[in-house]
């Protein structure tokens, strides 16, 4: 029998013919509804228990097997007696359920979406519409409360979200600005912090003869994102102002329009630069459409030109970038040439500076993609493609976390291998914007151990000089990026402030808006890190500049930061975890969980979940998780874990833990090698 998942409202499954499963009690739908959220990963009896209730009872593991038991009776009521469980499977030391992937709405949803913005703008609709149709709810709608669910159900509400503003974006192209108005009415007045969705609004109503009513919309957003969040709007609202009350051609959908900017994009009132720009683009934009076959290969690369580009204007365009980046490498491999597709691949060289993937599973394709590339290169004459290649295996390699890593850390060493590969060829080439992108990957790659500030700092004064003197304006904020964090590490913090204001300059210059999410979060920690301002002061810098995540396309930085800043802001200061709060600890829940257990004085609890606990992931937390880790073993006594602890510190042991994130700081590292010295020798001494 074929089992069906829903969980894009109230959780529930469904047989081969579409009736509804009998779940049984709450229980039941909370084991199932955990095991998806895990995506067909195994989730250990233990943290099950701890899921499952804030203060287990006696006999909880066993409660949790009779609950697997009837729920594999429930989905498999045809499997013999004592025949393995072939959906709900038990491996190791806890279950797993091995749905299909189209066996659950919320992965088809996600797929749906994912292929919806490689479609023509009437396939595209067609699609969104029928996965949007597929939502009965709020995501996971009865476990609104489980800290569990809760980074799932905000993932699913914002790939909704999303979709509902690309469903707009598709009517506008195909002419249905009337139709889009009332569903981005609704919208905006939902979700008021979305800046695109009022960017589309105030278009659908410019393009329906309602000119007034499209400019009282911007002055309203305007006023929004001023009063409530103290922000200006983004280049995309602005231009957009000025385009209405300039009457731009490109605003027209009759002038060859490409998508819902229009094939000029925003630009400024006639005689401005802005405007002569976009009328440029859409010359060149309708003339290329007109003379390059549909089905050419030129479309592919000039694809991921356009994606590179779009990566770095904001969050909707580096989440459509990414979106569309995977979608011109399948297109690119299918035409069977090597070369083709090693010149798709290496041409998106966007700076990256966070060293966890928005998206590990599309990373991994594109680490996939690039070793067949790599192998597949006929030999001679392709230095620089493999080199590209090879770069960006190393920055699609990078923060690989612990679940993900093959047994000896394989995949992280074939990252750091990749980066010095690829350095070595740019450098034997002599070409600035190889050696610039194989940097990149380098700095993705030095975080296998602690206390590498200082080699960091190198690679970013390289990437500064290199960019200036060749004009690669992003590769040259990267490098202050760089050097802000690493300065921050080594406590440099006047060094630091230099870097944040010279990157700030550049991305004023030249229109590079994610820029300030970083310099904000920065000067939250330089708050911090100054001693002088309150705790609650800095909360608010912290409030204030994760507001700047919303909307920015990285969920990768997003995800869980602003309650890991604000916990060891909490530590810096000597205070305990957040005992009462069921907070989103996105990927850092492994390293926070143990000290929250202490806070709610459940010491067995939290000694389990220490040992559980893998080492940190290779990136730029790496001393601030293993101090917190530290911090833990130390209240509980675990001399193995301390040990631990101390051997990957002690390298760092000059550095501040975490301030080389360039966002939150957990102060020296000698204070928490000072507290496991201490306590380690205690712990040796006799009566």
């Amino acid at each position: 029998m074929r089992v069906g998942f829903g969980v894009l409202g109230p959780v529930t499954a469904w047989d081969g013919t579409g009736g509804a499963i009998g779940l049984k009690g709450p229980r039941h739908r909370a084991v199932l509804a955990r095991l998806i959220v895990a995506r067909r990963r195994v989730v250990p009896v233990g943290r099950m228990v701890e899921d499952l209730w804030a203060d287990p009872p006696p006999g909880a593991v066993g409660a949790v097997r009779t609950f697997v038991a009837a729920l594999r009776r429930a989905l498999e009521p045809e499997r013999p007696p004592r025949a393995p469980a072939g959906l709900l499977i038990t491996e190791g030391p806890g279950y797993a359920l091995r749905a299909e992937f189209d066996a659950v709405d919320a992965w088809r949803f996600e797929r749906a979406v994912t292929t919806a913005a490689t479609l023509p703008p009437g396939d595209a609709l067609a699609r969104l519409e029928e996965a949007l149709g597929w939502w009965r709810g709020p995501a996971y709608a009865e476990f609104s409360d489980a800290a569990w669910a809760r980074a799932e159900r905000s993932r699913l509400a914002e790939l909704r979200l999303h979709a509902v503003e690309r469903r707009a974006e598709a009517r506008l192209s195909l002419g249905l600005a009337a139709e889009a108005v009332p569903d981005l009415d609704a919208h905006v007045s939902e979700h008021p912090w979305r800046e695109d969705a009022w960017r589309l609004l105030a278009l659908a109503l410019y393009r329906t003869g309602r000119q007034g009513d499209a400019l009282a919309m911007l002055r309203r957003a305007r006023t929004l994102l001023v009063e409530q969040l103290g922000v200006d709007p983004g280049p995309g609202l602005r231009r957009l102002e000025a385009d209405i009350l300039a009457h731009a051609d490109h605003l027209d959908p009759s002038a060859g329009e490409a998508g819902c900017f229009g094939p000029g994009g925003p630009a400024g009132p006639p005689g401005s630069g802005d405007g002569a720009a976009g009328q440029v683009w859409a010359r060149a934009a309708a003339a290329y459409d007109r003379t390059v076959a549909t089905g050419a290969r030129a479309r592919l690369e000039s694809t991921v030109g356009l994606l590179r580009g779009l990566a770095v204007t904001g969050g909707g365009g580096l989440e459509a970038a990414r979106l569309h980046r995977v979608a011109a490498i399948t297109a690119a491999e299918e035409l069977g040439d090597p070369a083709l597709t090693a010149r798709v691949i290496g041409a998106y060289d966007v700076p990256a500076i966070w060293t966890r993937s928005d998206d590990p599973e599309q990373s991994a394709a594109v680490v996939a993609a690039a070793e067949r590339t790599l192998t597949a290169l006929p030999p001679g004459g392709h230095e620089g493609a493999g080199a590209r290649l090879l770069a960006t295996i190393a920055l699609e390699s990078r923060g690989t976390p612990p679940h993900a890593l093959r047994p000896g850390g394989t995949r992280s060493a074939r990252g750091l291998q990749a980066a010095r590969q690829a350095e070595a060829i740019a450098r034997g080439l002599d070409d600035p914007a190889l050696l610039a992108f194989a940097l990149n990957g380098v700095f993705m790659q030095t975080f296998h151990r602690a206390g590498l500030a200082p080699r960091r700092d190198g690679i970013g004064a390289e990437l500064v000089a290199l960019a200036a003197r060749h004009d690669l304006v992003t590769y040259e904020v990267l490098g202050h990026l760089i050097r802000l964090q690493a300065r921050g590490a080594l406590a440099d913090f006047s060094g630091a402030d230099g870097h944040a204001a010279a990157a700030d300059r550049l991305a004023e210059r030249h229109e590079l808006p994610l820029v300030g999410v970083f310099t904000r979060w920065y000067r939250a920690l330089r708050l911090a890190e100054t001693g002088r301002a309150p705790v609650a002061e800095v909360e608010t810098a912290y409030r204030h500049a994760a507001a700047r995540l919303d909307g920015a396309g990285m969920p990768g930085l997003e995800r869980g930061l602003l309650p890991l800043a604000l916990l060891c802001l909490r530590v810096r200061h000597g205070l305990p975890a957040p005992a009462g709060e069921h907070l989103d600890w996105g990927p850092y829940e492994p390293w926070v969980r143990p000290l929250v257990l202490l806070a709610r004085d459940r010491r067995d609890a939290a000694g389990t979940a220490l040992r559980e606990s893998p080492d940190p992931p290779p990136d730029l937390l790496f001393e601030a998780l293993w101090c917190l880790t530290a911090r833990a073993a130390v209240a509980l006594g675990d001399r193995e874990t301390m040990r631990r602890a101390h051997g990957a510190l002690a390298p760092a042991a000059a550095e501040l833990a975490g301030a080389g994130s360039g966002l939150l700081s957990l102060g020296p590292v000698a204070r928490y090698l000072d507290e496991l010295a201490t306590a380690g020798s205690a712990g040796t001494e006799g009566p």
